[in-house]
């Protein structure tokens, strides 16, 4: 108690000396005494409450300096309030509004009377599409509780907002048709009532007592901080005590069912969209960390326009510093590269670049390039066709105790372009850099765009934005494929990468 009366002795000392010196003239005499009485009062009331100590000084602290700038003006005095922004000028200098340079409360007040908010400012406020619906009357409420908007939002705000525009609740979705199901999840394709877009659901069922999959709580943490136009998009994560919902965008079908649908015969042009759209995808990934662990035809998702976007993050790990190691049971067989097959778990981004080779040649061929059924069996195919590895070639394998286990025969490399007969030149030597059996040794993402085998794609694909569509470059478009079929294929077909076991 007496640290209290202490503080508060403090703290009308220190307003006191402000009032005598406030250059109010000396008509502001008899004003100057009142507001004494004022805060006096104030300060007796705040001192019997139970409020916290610094909620009573901050509100009477708001509360002088609005009494403060009242007499002043009333006096014909102008005080400079200048705010400095984290760059160390003024928000005045550059170019910010006097709406925005008082003080916080005044901020507020004249935001709230003063300033029309449109659905424009909520959606880039709140990071929302620009076609969502808003609920009637938000428009007012939003501007009524929303701070400044030269001051950040608080996460707690944030989350409440979203809630009351629709987010993160069940009746904002309709289920249209049952897509597939597996062990832990339902697939539903659906259509938002915020956007009138269709989305696909994945519900995963929460047991009782292993609560949600460690996939999902993986997909989810980084899907909601991966945004580019090449990874497919969570819109909303919907919580029950029975499941957690994934709300991801809608695309039509994936690179396996596009190549299905093509009868296997691409356009050389569309494989090297395709590609580069991987690339850029992965390369964003790669820049933050993320390993996708699980590059497959199945995980790329392709919709109408043509846009790839990589998807199915349940294996998807962040790659920490220093080196962790990993489980050596991560991507599909087929698309597994040699170190990790033979039991190596301390990899990096090269991880996802072998894949990266494994689906170019898919998508050139039509068919899959190590089509192995075992460990050994995948090991075979690859040697067979890129040569039994030697001290030369992959430094430290023939001491690799799984290696000298298998006791592989001595293969000879064959070129590729026997195998890939449409690949040219440029084509066969970035899928040479793609197919190296030593990590280190692979193209990464970042440097694979940059391949002389884009040139044709013009430079300005060099310098998209991240959420950028490569489409948005004039003259870049698909060809039609030589195989293509007018037949159309069931719906149950898609989303396969969301039907998958968890």
């Amino acid at each position: 108690m007496f640290s209290r009366f202490f503080m508060f002795s403090r703290f009308f000392m220190f307003f006191s000396l402000v009032l005598q010196w406030s250059p109010v003239g000396v008509g502001g005499a008899v004003e100057k005494m009142d507001r004494m009485k004022i805060i006096k009062r104030r300060l007796s009331m705040s001192l019997r409450s139970a409020r916290p100590v610094d909620d009573s000084l901050s509100e009477l602290a708001e509360q002088i300096t609005l009494d403060e700038s009242t007499v002043a003006r009333d006096n014909g005095i102008v005080h400079e309030n200048v705010k400095m922004g984290s760059d160390g000028e003024s928000d005045q200098a550059s170019g910010t509004s006097s709406d925005e340079v008082q003080s916080p409360v005044r901020v507020r007040m004249r935001n709230n009377h003063h300033r029309r908010i449109s659905n424009e400012d909520i959606n880039k406020r709140l990071s929302l599409p620009a076609d969502i619906r808003l609920p009637e009357g938000y428009l007012e409420k939003f501007a009524m509780n929303s701070p400044p908007f030269d001051k950040p939002m608080s996460r707690r705000l944030r989350r409440a907002s979203l809630s009351e525009i629709g987010f993160g609740k069940l009746e904002t979705y309709i289920k249209l048709d049952k897509l597939g199901e597996g062990t832990y999840a339902t697939v539903f394709k659906g259509r938002s009532k915020l956007t009138d877009n269709l989305v696909a659901l994945k519900e995963i069922r929460l047991e009782h007592e292993e609560g949600a999959p460690c996939t999902a709580i993986r997909e989810v943490s980084l899907l909601k901080d991966l945004k580019h136009a090449n990874i497919v998009t969570l819109h909303d994560i919907i919580h029950t005590d029975k499941c957690l919902t994934l709300v991801f965008e809608y695309l039509e079908k994936d690179l396996k069912q596009y190549m299905d649908d093509c009868g296997s015969i691409m356009s050389v042009h569309n494989v090297k969209i395709f590609l580069f759209q991987l690339l850029r995808g992965l390369a964003y990934c790669h820049r933050r960390k993320v390993l996708h662990r699980d590059l497959k035809p199945q995980n790329l998702l392709i919709n109408d326009r043509g846009e790839l976007k990589l998807a199915d993050f349940g294996l998807a790990r962040a790659k920490s510093v220093p080196t962790k190691t990993y489980s050596n049971e991560v991507v599909t067989l087929w698309y597994r590269p040699p170190d990790v097959l033979l039991g190596s778990t301390e990899y990096s981004t090269p991880i996802d670049m072998w894949g990266v080779g494994c689906i170019f040649y898919e998508m050139i061929t039509g068919r899959p390039l190590f089509p192995g059924s075992t460990v050994e069996d995948e090991l075979h195919l690859i040697f067979r066709i890129l040569g039994t590895p030697t001290e030369e070639t992959w430094l430290g394998v023939t001491t690799n105790d799984e290696f000298k286990t298998y006791n592989f025969p001595q293969y000879k490399a064959e070129p590729l372009v026997n195998h890939a007969p449409r690949i040219d030149s440029d084509g066969h030597d970035l899928l040479s850099m793609l197919l190296q059996f030593e990590a280190k040794k692979r193209v990464s993402a970042e440097d694979a765009q940059k391949h002389s085998y884009f040139r044709t794609l013009g430079d300005q694909v060099q310098t998209l934005a991240d959420t950028a569509s490569l489409f948005s470059v004039k003259g870049v478009e698909l060809h039609k494929d030589p195989g293509k079929r007018s037949s159309v294929y069931p719906e149950s077909i898609l989303f396969r990468f969301l039907q998958r076991e968890l």
